[in-house]
């Protein structure tokens, strides 16, 4: 019984976290980010902002909660791959298994990704910090690469793969469809043109 009890209220605590982030992108979106306040957030969702604390710590955190899910996906997915796969790989197959899980997960996920995206794209103060975070994500994969390498961090060839990385992710991301099956598509696109342009084992 306490287990079933524990699922739903971890079920009920996604419902209003969900409920939240689709609320504040709607109200960003329609009424502009810098007048939205998180009152209007929270009323929106029929709770307290008190509640809304519980969530988010401010409203440039649940602007960019998919950003941030997306990127601690990834980099779960990047530390559970097999050891013996090299960089390429794991990195490779990690974002495969992002977008999956974006995908395969909640069935509004795609519009909610998209509409985040705009926002985002349309607002230069998250912009600014959603550059930070693509900064933070870089630091952890030049730290993972390292690992599988057996170097360190400040290693030249460690640092070249993960630009490779970043500018495969830049090509498939920043220039990409919104929808995510043809961005699952692109990245494919993307990944083919890398592996015929690259000598196997360039990464090790």
């Amino acid at each position: 019984m306490k287990m079933t009890t524990m699922g739903l209220r971890e079920r009920k605590k996604q419902k209003t976290r969900i409920a939240l982030i689709d609320a504040a992108l709607d109200l960003f979106l329609s009424q502009g980010y810098d007048i939205t306040t998180i009152d209007q957030i929270a009323a929106a969702v029929d709770v307290s902002p008190r509640t809304f604390f519980r969530y988010f710590a401010s409203k440039e955190e649940v602007a960019l909660s998919l950003c941030r899910d997306g990127q601690e996906i990834f980099q779960s997915e990047l530390a559970a791959r097999p050891a013996e796969e090299t960089p390429y790989q794991a990195v490779s197959q990690a974002i495969r298994a992002m977008l999956t899980a974006l995908r395969e997960g909640d069935p509004d996920e795609a519009r909610r990704f998209d509409k985040a995206r705009r926002l985002v794209e349309c607002t230069s103060s998250l912009s600014a910090v959603q550059m930070c975070l693509i900064m933070e994500s870089e630091r952890l994969l030049t730290e993972e690469v390292a690992r599988r390498r057996g170097t360190g961090v400040d290693d030249l060839h460690t640092q070249f793969a993960v630009s490779v990385f970043t500018a495969i992710g830049r090509v498939c991301f920043e220039h990409g469809p919104q929808d995510l099956a043809l961005l699952a598509e692109r990245l494919e696109q993307t990944l083919a043109i890398a592996e015929r342009c690259l000598r196997p084992g360039w990464d090790r």
